[in-house]
């Protein structure tokens, strides 16, 4: 059993930047492949960017390549996500998930997930 829970969410104006946290209770963090996924009003919930147990193999949506960063630290059982340059089309409500392998992610197979957390982008 994986207990997630993010933190870091917030509103911030176009082009601004903010760090997500998503941290799990535990001993097995390091079996898991994690990601992130997000929900905006009206629209589905659509992935974002995995990251493989040992974080060497990572995935990453077309809309976000080259302005989001995931990341991982198997000691303080903390995975993270970077983002950049964020637009108003970023602003969702951004969940983390955990799977067997980053690949199921990818694919939108979710064995574990958080509560979420808001990520408002201004213009």
């Amino acid at each position: 059993q994986v207990q997630l829970g993010e933190s870091g969410g917030g509103s911030v104006q176009a082009g601004g930047s903010l760090r997500l946290s998503c941290a799990s209770s535990g001993r097995t963090f390091s079996g898991y492949g994690l990601g992130w996924f997000r929900q905006a009003p009206g629209k589905e919930r659509e992935f974002v960017a995995a990251i493989s147990r040992a974080g060497g193999i990572i995935y990453y949506a077309d809309s976000v390549k080259g302005r989001f960063t995931i990341s991982r630290d198997n000691v303080k059982n903390t995975m993270y996500l970077q983002m950049n340059s964020l637009k108003p089309e970023d602003t969702a409500v951004y969940y983390c998930a955990a799977a067997g392998r980053a690949g199921d992610l990818q694919n939108s197979k979710v064995d574990y997930w958080g509560q979420g957390t808001q990520v408002t982008v201004s213009s």
